[in-house]
Protein backbone atom coordinates (compact mmCIF):
# COMPACT_ATOMS: atom_id res chain seq x y z
CA UNK A 1 0.00 0.00 0.00
CA UNK A 2 3.01 2.12 0.23
CA UNK A 3 2.48 3.11 -3.71
CA UNK A 4 -0.51 5.45 -2.17
CA UNK A 5 1.10 7.33 0.34
CA UNK A 6 1.02 9.85 -2.07
CA UNK A 7 -2.57 10.28 -2.41
CA UNK A 8 -3.64 14.38 -2.37
CA UNK A 9 -7.35 14.55 -0.03
CA UNK A 10 -9.30 18.05 0.30
CA UNK A 11 -12.43 18.94 1.26
CA UNK A 12 -14.49 21.13 -1.68
CA UNK A 13 -17.67 22.55 -2.23
CA UNK A 14 -19.55 21.42 -5.08
CA UNK A 15 -21.71 24.14 -6.80
CA UNK A 16 -24.68 22.08 -8.14
CA UNK A 17 -28.40 23.97 -9.76
CA UNK A 18 -28.31 26.40 -7.00
CA UNK A 19 -26.69 24.97 -4.09
CA UNK A 20 -23.72 24.17 -2.96
CA UNK A 21 -22.73 20.36 -1.28
CA UNK A 22 -19.50 19.49 0.77
CA UNK A 23 -17.56 17.05 0.13
CA UNK A 24 -14.20 14.83 0.22
CA UNK A 25 -12.07 13.91 -2.70
CA UNK A 26 -9.22 12.16 -2.50
CA UNK A 27 -6.80 11.12 -5.81
CA UNK A 28 -4.19 8.74 -5.42
CA UNK A 29 -1.12 9.30 -7.16
CA UNK A 30 -2.22 7.39 -10.93
CA UNK A 31 -5.54 7.02 -10.59
CA UNK A 32 -7.75 4.32 -12.96
CA UNK A 33 -10.98 5.45 -11.74
CA UNK A 34 -13.37 7.70 -9.53
CA UNK A 35 -16.08 6.62 -7.69
CA UNK A 36 -18.58 9.55 -6.39
CA UNK A 37 -20.69 8.17 -3.36
CA UNK A 38 -24.37 8.60 -3.36
CA UNK A 39 -24.85 8.05 0.90
CA UNK A 40 -28.52 6.76 1.84
CA UNK A 41 -31.24 7.77 4.24
CA UNK A 42 -29.98 9.83 6.95
CA UNK A 43 -26.34 9.50 6.28
CA UNK A 44 -23.30 11.39 5.29
CA UNK A 45 -19.60 12.16 3.72
CA UNK A 46 -18.61 11.10 7.38
CA UNK A 47 -20.39 7.64 7.34
CA UNK A 48 -17.94 5.07 8.86
CA UNK A 49 -19.11 2.25 6.11
CA UNK A 50 -18.63 4.56 3.07
CA UNK A 51 -14.94 6.09 4.32
CA UNK A 52 -14.41 2.84 5.06
CA UNK A 53 -15.07 1.32 1.36
CA UNK A 54 -13.56 4.31 0.08
CA UNK A 55 -10.20 3.64 1.89
CA UNK A 56 -10.02 0.43 0.58
CA UNK A 57 -11.13 1.23 -2.99
CA UNK A 58 -7.87 4.28 -2.72
CA UNK A 59 -5.81 1.22 -2.07
CA UNK A 60 -6.56 -0.30 -5.38
CA UNK A 61 -5.45 3.20 -7.02
CA UNK A 62 -9.33 4.33 -7.29
CA UNK A 63 -10.01 7.85 -6.73
CA UNK A 64 -12.96 8.99 -4.23
CA UNK A 65 -15.60 11.76 -4.09
CA UNK A 66 -17.64 11.38 -0.97
CA UNK A 67 -20.09 14.48 -0.37
CA UNK A 68 -23.37 15.43 0.80
CA UNK A 69 -26.25 15.02 -1.60
CA UNK A 70 -28.63 17.46 1.20
CA UNK A 71 -27.17 20.99 2.39
CA UNK A 72 -26.60 21.00 6.09
CA UNK A 73 -30.42 22.98 6.28
CA UNK A 74 -32.18 19.90 4.32
CA UNK A 75 -30.30 17.88 6.37
CA UNK A 76 -31.34 18.85 9.39
CA UNK A 77 -34.73 19.08 8.47
CA UNK A 78 -34.54 15.13 6.90
CA UNK A 79 -33.71 13.83 10.48
CA UNK A 80 -37.15 14.74 11.60
CA UNK A 81 -39.24 14.71 7.99
CA UNK A 82 -37.71 12.27 6.19
CA UNK A 83 -38.97 14.10 3.17
CA UNK A 84 -35.59 14.53 1.82
CA UNK A 85 -34.16 11.44 1.80
CA UNK A 86 -36.86 9.64 -0.34
CA UNK A 87 -36.96 12.26 -3.19
CA UNK A 88 -35.39 10.55 -5.51
CA UNK A 89 -35.61 12.41 -8.36
CA UNK A 90 -33.79 15.36 -6.17
CA UNK A 91 -30.80 12.99 -5.35
CA UNK A 92 -30.63 11.79 -8.65
CA UNK A 93 -30.55 15.83 -10.43
CA UNK A 94 -27.81 17.04 -7.79
CA UNK A 95 -25.59 13.05 -8.26
CA UNK A 96 -25.74 14.24 -12.13
CA UNK A 97 -24.40 17.97 -11.61
CA UNK A 98 -21.61 16.12 -9.48
CA UNK A 99 -20.60 14.27 -12.43
CA UNK A 100 -20.63 17.25 -14.92
CA UNK A 101 -18.25 18.72 -11.88
CA UNK A 102 -16.32 16.20 -11.85
CA UNK A 103 -16.11 16.33 -15.87
CA UNK A 104 -14.57 19.77 -15.32
CA UNK A 105 -12.26 19.38 -13.15
CA UNK A 106 -8.46 18.84 -15.47
CA UNK A 107 -6.91 16.56 -12.83
CA UNK A 108 -10.10 14.10 -13.36
CA UNK A 109 -9.84 14.34 -17.08
CA UNK A 110 -10.45 11.11 -18.40
CA UNK A 111 -11.00 9.26 -15.61
CA UNK A 112 -14.27 6.45 -15.75
CA UNK A 113 -16.64 7.76 -13.81
CA UNK A 114 -18.58 4.97 -10.92
CA UNK A 115 -21.38 5.51 -8.41
CA UNK A 116 -21.44 3.56 -5.08
CA UNK A 117 -25.11 4.07 -3.81
CA UNK A 118 -26.53 2.74 -0.18
CA UNK A 119 -29.70 2.62 0.95
CA UNK A 120 -32.29 5.58 -1.10
CA UNK A 121 -28.76 6.60 -2.78
CA UNK A 122 -28.65 3.37 -4.96
CA UNK A 123 -31.79 4.47 -6.41
CA UNK A 124 -30.26 8.21 -7.03
CA UNK A 125 -27.24 6.52 -8.87
CA UNK A 126 -29.00 4.35 -11.10
CA UNK A 127 -31.51 7.16 -12.30
CA UNK A 128 -28.20 9.31 -12.81
CA UNK A 129 -26.57 6.64 -14.58
CA UNK A 130 -29.64 6.39 -17.08
CA UNK A 131 -29.26 10.34 -17.54
CA UNK A 132 -25.65 10.06 -18.52
CA UNK A 133 -24.78 6.63 -19.93
CA UNK A 134 -21.79 8.36 -21.68
CA UNK A 135 -19.97 9.00 -18.56
CA UNK A 136 -21.41 6.38 -15.89
CA UNK A 137 -18.91 3.20 -16.35
CA UNK A 138 -20.36 1.05 -13.21
CA UNK A 139 -22.72 1.17 -10.45
CA UNK A 140 -22.26 -0.84 -7.56
CA UNK A 141 -25.48 -0.69 -4.61
CA UNK A 142 -24.61 -1.88 -0.92
CA UNK A 143 -27.77 -2.57 0.48
CA UNK A 144 -29.66 -0.47 -1.46
CA UNK A 145 -33.46 0.34 -2.85
CA UNK A 146 -32.47 0.51 -6.45
CA UNK A 147 -36.48 -0.18 -6.92
CA UNK A 148 -37.02 3.40 -6.39
CA UNK A 149 -35.28 4.22 -9.46
CA UNK A 150 -38.48 2.80 -11.06
CA UNK A 151 -38.59 3.39 -14.78
CA UNK A 152 -34.96 4.49 -15.26
CA UNK A 153 -33.71 0.55 -14.28
CA UNK A 154 -34.71 0.11 -18.04
CA UNK A 155 -32.70 3.03 -19.13
CA UNK A 156 -29.21 1.89 -17.28
CA UNK A 157 -26.59 0.99 -19.56
CA UNK A 158 -23.69 0.73 -16.87
CA UNK A 159 -22.90 -2.26 -15.51
CA UNK A 160 -24.42 -2.43 -12.17
CA UNK A 161 -23.07 -4.84 -9.43
CA UNK A 162 -26.28 -5.28 -6.15
CA UNK A 163 -24.74 -6.30 -2.71
CA UNK A 164 -27.54 -7.49 -0.22
CA UNK A 165 -26.90 -9.25 3.45
CA UNK A 166 -28.16 -12.93 3.66
CA UNK A 167 -30.24 -11.66 5.89
CA UNK A 168 -32.04 -8.29 4.87
CA UNK A 169 -35.03 -10.68 3.26
CA UNK A 170 -37.43 -7.54 2.20
CA UNK A 171 -34.60 -5.59 0.45
CA UNK A 172 -33.07 -8.80 -1.05
CA UNK A 173 -36.83 -9.23 -2.46
CA UNK A 174 -36.48 -5.58 -4.06
CA UNK A 175 -33.10 -6.63 -5.48
CA UNK A 176 -34.06 -9.44 -7.40
CA UNK A 177 -36.87 -7.69 -8.84
CA UNK A 178 -34.70 -4.52 -9.66
CA UNK A 179 -32.17 -7.16 -11.63
CA UNK A 180 -34.55 -8.61 -13.59
CA UNK A 181 -35.55 -4.91 -14.58
CA UNK A 182 -31.99 -4.26 -15.54
CA UNK A 183 -31.13 -4.94 -18.91
CA UNK A 184 -27.50 -4.22 -18.59
CA UNK A 185 -25.00 -6.07 -17.13
CA UNK A 186 -26.22 -7.08 -13.70
CA UNK A 187 -24.79 -9.15 -11.15
CA UNK A 188 -26.72 -9.73 -7.66
CA UNK A 189 -24.07 -10.82 -5.18
CA UNK A 190 -25.41 -11.81 -1.34
CA UNK A 191 -23.63 -11.43 1.08
CA UNK A 192 -24.26 -14.99 3.27
CA UNK A 193 -24.73 -14.02 7.66
CA UNK A 194 -25.17 -10.45 6.34
CA UNK A 195 -27.65 -8.26 7.66
CA UNK A 196 -29.08 -4.29 6.35
CA UNK A 197 -26.12 -2.63 7.81
CA UNK A 198 -23.28 -5.23 7.12
CA UNK A 199 -22.65 -4.57 10.42
CA UNK A 200 -21.69 -8.46 11.04
CA UNK A 201 -17.45 -8.97 11.51
CA UNK A 202 -16.16 -9.21 8.10
CA UNK A 203 -19.00 -8.68 6.20
CA UNK A 204 -18.26 -4.71 5.45
CA UNK A 205 -14.79 -6.22 4.36
CA UNK A 206 -16.87 -8.42 1.98
CA UNK A 207 -18.59 -5.67 0.53
CA UNK A 208 -15.59 -3.56 -0.18
CA UNK A 209 -13.41 -6.23 -1.50
CA UNK A 210 -16.83 -6.91 -4.24
CA UNK A 211 -16.83 -3.48 -5.19
CA UNK A 212 -13.39 -3.15 -5.33
CA UNK A 213 -13.04 -5.76 -8.13
CA UNK A 214 -16.44 -4.49 -9.97
CA UNK A 215 -14.85 -1.02 -10.41
CA UNK A 216 -11.41 -1.42 -11.07
CA UNK A 217 -12.70 -4.08 -13.91
CA UNK A 218 -14.62 -1.78 -15.47
CA UNK A 219 -13.52 2.06 -14.68
CA UNK A 220 -10.20 0.98 -15.81
CA UNK A 221 -11.53 -0.06 -18.94
CA UNK A 222 -13.32 3.11 -19.44
CA UNK A 223 -10.55 5.40 -18.22
CA UNK A 224 -8.65 7.22 -21.14
CA UNK A 225 -5.30 9.22 -19.76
Amino acid sequence: MDEFVTAVEREVSLRVGDVSLEGTLVIPETPVGIVLFAHGSGSSRFSRRNRYVAEMLNEAGLATLLFDLLTREEHEVDQFTREFRFDIGRLAERLVGVVEWVREQRELLGLGIGLFGASTGAAAALMAAARRPQEVAAVVSRGGRPDLAGASLGQVRAPTLLLVGGYDEQVLLLNRQAARALEVECELSVVPGATHLFEEPGKLEEVARLARQWFTRHLAAATVR
